[in-house]
């Protein structure tokens, strides 16, 4: 009788202990399910960035996936900030204005006067960020209510499509197709279909988002492309976010034409800039946009809710930058025209061992990315020890842990709808020290080899 009392008792503590436990863990999970991560975020929260950052930790390649130099900015802008930290004047390490360091604007609204031919108003018609990839996020967040529709030309940067999606927007894609697959290739082979393009602007549209020099295929956008664009932005009264970061980077008889110059384009045109990309400097984060004051104002409303202010002695030396450039803007010696010609026998090299490994390059007209097709090496690879649903993914990968080298998979730069359009190609920085660009075609050719 005892041993049956407690055998029921075990059974009875048992169960009550089993239900105590669902209990506390339903509990708990009522509890977290009221902070998971918000639906407009859901679908959003990966970053190529992240992923591919963490990569080069675990397995230290040699790193030409992100776009930075790895060598010395220019000793001006460097001295500059230095300066800057030991001015006897305190207040230069304190908060500044806060759309803009009044040194800075004023700096940034004479060059681009200069380069608009019009009279930009630094107070009110340009606007200082953190980075040009907040300039992009407040003019996207400032200029989209829920159904807002954006055409975005594809390949595009990644944080496009999170921004106007997290707002209630929506993206419209079109991409930028070769007109030829054969011989060797340039960015200007790349090129949207005008009917395509035409026939996504409609009542809903808010605007489109162009990149040129496009990251990361090197495309200028030619005066006709440009002038269509323009066209049925005013046709449909819409706005255009003209994302210039690699502004200065180009290269031979190309030019760089701003959109905002063009007729009647000022007036929509919100232009984004980076003095990361201008002076060699990608960890200051510090950007800016200038247009009209009345689309700017939305800017300044998103950014004042959002970091209020950026540093002040980074944007005082950039500013003495723009000073110096802009003292000899028509000599050679100006970094803004010296930087792409330093870049030129970089381009070429990468070009050439890219070739000689067995990839076919595009040859960019600007900026500093390479795009190459890779697939001729892929019997030399194990694509299957790598789970991604994207080849390019797995190739990078594979490459990463495996050769030593890392790129970044072109189709990070696609919708999910236009992937395969870019499965075939891998991005190369080519600002890098020549050593490394060396160590690199070594470590490529011991492997074909």
């Amino acid at each position: 009788m005892m041993l049956v009392k407690t055998s029921i008792r075990g059974i009875i503590t048992k169960t009550s202990v089993y239900f105590n436990t669902l209990k506390n863990i339903q509990s708990y999970s009522a509890v977290m399910s009221k902070f998971e991560l918000p639906s407009r975020f859901k679908d959003n929260d990966k970053s190529v960035w992240v992923e591919y950052i963490q990569l080069a930790l675990k397995y230290k390649p040699l790193n030409l996936g992100q776009g930075f130099p790895d060598f010395h900015a220019p000793e001006s802008i460097t001295k500059a900030l230095a300066a800057t930290a030991n001015n006897e004047n305190p207040l230069l390490q304190q908060y500044t204005r806060s759309f803009g360091h009044p040194r800075l604007v004023n700096a940034i609204a004479k060059l681009y006067s200069k380069l608009l031919k019009r009279n930009l108003d630094p107070n009110n018609e340009v606007i200082v960020t953190v980075g040009a990839y907040e300039a992009l996020y407040i003019a996207l967040q400032g200029h989209t209510s829920p159904g807002d529709e954006w055409i975005i030309i594809e390949p595009f940067y990644d944080c496009y499509v999170p921004i106007v999606r997290i707002v209630g927007g929506i993206p419209r894609f079109i991409p930028l197709k070769p007109k030829n697959t054969s011989g060797p290739l340039t960015s200007a082979d790349w090129t949207f279909d005008k009917k395509e393009l035409e026939e996504l602007f409609n009542e809903k549209t808010k605007g489109i988002v162009i990149n040129t020099p496009n990251n990361p295929i090197g495309k200028v956008y030619t005066l006709d492309e440009l002038q269509f664009i323009a066209d049925l932005a005013k046709k449909w009264n819409t706005l255009v976010i003209s994302d210039e970061v690699y502004e200065w980077i180009i290269y031979e008889s190309n030019q760089h034409i701003r959109i905002a110059t063009l007729p009647d384009m000022f007036e929509r045109t919100i232009t984004i800039g980076s003095a990361g990309k201008s002076f060699s400097v990608t960890g200051w984060k510090i950007g800016w946009a200038y247009g009209p004051a009345n689309l700017l104002y939305n800017l300044q409303v998103v950014h004042q809710n959002v970091v209020y202010t950026c540093s002040t002695p980074l944007q005082e030396a950039v500013a003495l930058g723009f000073e110096e450039e802009m003292e000899k803007f028509d000599q050679p010696s100006c970094y803004f025209f010296s930087l792409p010609k330093e870049l030129i026998p970089k381009r070429d090299y990468m070009a050439k061992f890219l070739r000689e490994v067995g990839m076919s390059p595009i040859i960019p007209e600007g900026g500093y990315f390479m795009i190459a097709d890779w697939t001729p090496l892929e019997k030399k690879t194990k694509l299957e020890e790598e789970t991604d649903a994207n080849k390019d993914y797995r190739f990078t990968k594979w490459m990463t842990k495996n050769v030593g080298v890392q790129g970044i998979p072109v189709s990070a730069f696609y919708s999910a709808e236009h992937k395969h359009l870019a499965e075939n190609f891998v991005r190369y920085c080519f600002i890098k020290k020549d050593e490394n660009l060396q160590n690199a075609a070594k470590i490529l050719m011991k492997w074909k080899s």
